[in-house]
């Protein structure tokens, strides 16, 4: 069993055991029923990357492309265009939290990295000073929040800190998300930002080292308990995943591709899962 597998079950027996019911939820499904949850507060972990401790599940497929390219999406195109998400990537989940009729989703995640120029400032600071204990994104604009309606960016905050070992240069990285849907999005942004992380890495010809993921409402929606006690009684499979950049250290992080990444050892157990997202 992976340590990525072996956290899943704990986290969701934890949460199936021990977790409380939300109160006045926002989100409903798509019949117009509130989605209630329910959830656990202050989950963390810990991968290292460099030893091949990969945050992805092998209970069930991950669609790791589209979760890059949704990345790609935020950090390089810098967009909240639903049309740029399709017609550049072929990604049309976002089309659920479309603002009105604008085709974007409001003044969210790409959007705030273009207003405050977060990727090339973040980029400027590595290069001027690798050791600099300031290289934070976050998306979390209450001015921004206020001009236009949209979901609210869980995967709010990410930090970046480097360290020698030797004569190796790592860069860790730790993810902060207000909120996760346990059984659809916890292993699809965890791998998205270690993606980022790997970008970042490669922008400076560094190797990448541990990610540290903390979730503040973690929880499970519920029309999905019976996929949670599904999960909780497969067996892993036998396989130890990696995703693997295959660039040049040193390339410009504007120019790597999502084909550019390649999910290696995969072999996750099937049939896939059915859930009915709340919106």
């Amino acid at each position: 069993m992976t340590k990525a597998d072996s956290i899943f079950k704990e986290y969701i027996q934890k949460i199936m055991n021990d977790g409380v019911w939300s109160e006045q939820a926002r989100p409903r499904y798509k019949d117009g029923t509130i989605a209630n949850s329910k959830y656990i507060t202050g989950a963390f972990m810990e991968f290292d990357l460099a030893k091949g401790e990969f945050p992805i599940t092998t209970l069930r497929p991950i669609a790791i492309k589209s979760a890059i390219k949704e990345m790609l999406w935020i950090y390089q195109d810098q967009s909240n265009s639903l049309d740029v998400l399709e017609e550049k990537y072929d990604v049309h989940y976002w089309n659920d939290w479309e603002v009105g009729e604008t085709r974007t989703i409001g003044q969210r995640y790409g959007a705030i990295v273009k207003k405050h120029d977060i990727i090339h400032k973040l980029l400027k600071q590595l290069e001027e000073n690798p050791w600099n204990r300031r290289n934070v994104i976050s998306l979390w604009d209450y001015e921004a929040f206020e001009e236009s309606p949209g979901l609210l960016p869980c995967a709010f905050q990410t930090m970046f800190d480097v360290r020698r070992v030797n004569d190796e240069i790592y860069l860790d990285a730790t993810l902060i998300q207000r909120s996760n849907d346990m059984l659809v999005a916890h292993h699809i942004n965890a791998m998205q930002y270690v993606a980022l992380q790997m970008m970042i890495a490669k922008h400076f010809g560094w190797k990448i080292g541990k990610f540290f993921y903390f979730i503040n409402n973690l929880h499970i929606y519920d029309n999905q308990f019976s996929q949670a006690e599904e999960l909780l009684k497969r067996e892993p499979a036998v396989c130890q995943p990696h995703l693997v950049l295959n660039v040049a250290d040193g390339t410009n992080f504007f120019d790597i591709k999502a084909e550019d990444f390649e999910l290696t050892d995969y072999l996750p157990v099937k049939p896939q899962l059915k859930f009915d997202l709340a919106i």
